[in-house]
């Protein structure tokens, strides 16, 4: 095979053309199953040591714990919407205050771009992109949204901020990108995108975040075999579920099964935490041991998971997994 690599684009934030010159050594349109062959074959020893250090844990520390259930797999967490919306924010919903932030991502992020069947899409990412990524974070958005809404650094209370900074800080990937939709196309377009990274940086456990509707995209790779031997996690917020899964040869025998992590709140208006919550006691009956978290902020809304999560709580216990 004739080496190829992939052409990306470092361009500003917000650029909207592409711009040449810079290249990012991932294997250029290959096929998808050929990057999965790279990324498994080279593989070295999994990330087993790796765990996230602090970064303003104080900060993002959940307040208080009202209920724990499960051996503490299930929690139910304080949310009191002054506390942790109205008085955390400056600018309510569009900008947390000061403390909550570091800007050292923002500063060394780069937007760039990946072809599937032709179609170009951007993403934005943050850390080890030329290989030796200890761990890669993918964060999908949800309906209405695009590659910027994940990398915002100052919205839902700097939450995307600190995945940023506990990425940066431990040689990790952060990338927040676009794709086609929540169909087979975006399916499509994830797959490529998190096989190529995985080729760059071999052993690297692949975590996706998948807000609201792209659970749907992560559900389908969770039971591809091929992409779920890259994953060593899936965090859901307010997102769906799917109990075709249940069904998957990756649910019923991968010896190393994926951990899942389910944030909801109860006053989602979207997703119904009840039943999400009845899907994860579904999961726990179907394998005994499986590794699944349930964590429910009382009184929160649709994007509560998503500025409450304790990004670095939820990784770690992921990344224990990995030995």
């Amino acid at each position: 095979m004739t080496a190829a690599f992939l052409r990306v684009s470092a361009l500003p934030m917000g650029a909207e053309a592409v711009a040449g010159g810079a290249f990012l050594r991932l294997p250029a349109r290959m096929p998808v199953r050929a990057a999965l062959l790279a990324a498994l074959c080279l593989a070295a020893a999994p990330a087993a040591a790796l765990q996230l250090k602090p970064f303003k844990d104080k900060l993002f520390d959940y307040p208080r714990l009202i209920e724990v259930q499960d051996d503490g797999a299930f929690e139910r967490v304080e949310y009191v919407r002054d506390r942790d919306l109205v008085n955390r924010d400056e600018i309510l919903r569009i900008r947390v205050k000061r403390p909550y932030v570091n800007l050292k991502p923002y500063r060394r992020q780069k937007t760039l771009t990946y072809s599937v069947k032709g179609r170009i899409n951007k993403y934005i990412a943050v850390g080890r992109l030329e290989g030796g990524a200890k761990a890669i974070v993918i964060n999908l958005h949800g309906n209405g949204g695009d590659r910027f809404v994940a990398a915002n650094d100052w919205s839902y209370g700097g939450n995307y901020n600190r995945i940023k900074n506990l990425m940066l800080r431990n040689a990790g990937l952060y990338v927040s990108p676009d794709f086609t939709d929540f169909g087979t196309k975006g399916q499509a377009d994830i797959k490529t995108l998190m096989t190529q990274l995985a080729a760059v940086s071999p052993g690297a456990p692949v975590f996706l975040g998948c807000t609201s509707m792209s659970g749907i995209i992560c559900w389908n790779l969770m039971k591809e075999p091929e992409t779920a031997a890259l994953l060593g996690g899936v965090l859901f917020f307010g997102s769906v579920y799917d109990y075709g899964f249940l069904q998957s040869t990756t649910f019923r025998s991968k010896p190393d099964p994926i951990p899942i992590y389910f944030g909801h709140a109860t006053k989602d208006p979207i997703y119904d935490w009840r039943e999400q919550a009845k899907f994860y006691r579904v999961i726990r009956g179907g394998r005994s041991g499986y590794p699944i978290r349930f964590t429910l902020f009382d009184t929160g809304s649709h994007g509560t998971p998503v500025r409450m999560t304790d990004w670095r709580l939820i990784l770690n216990w992921m990344l224990k997994r990995q030995s």
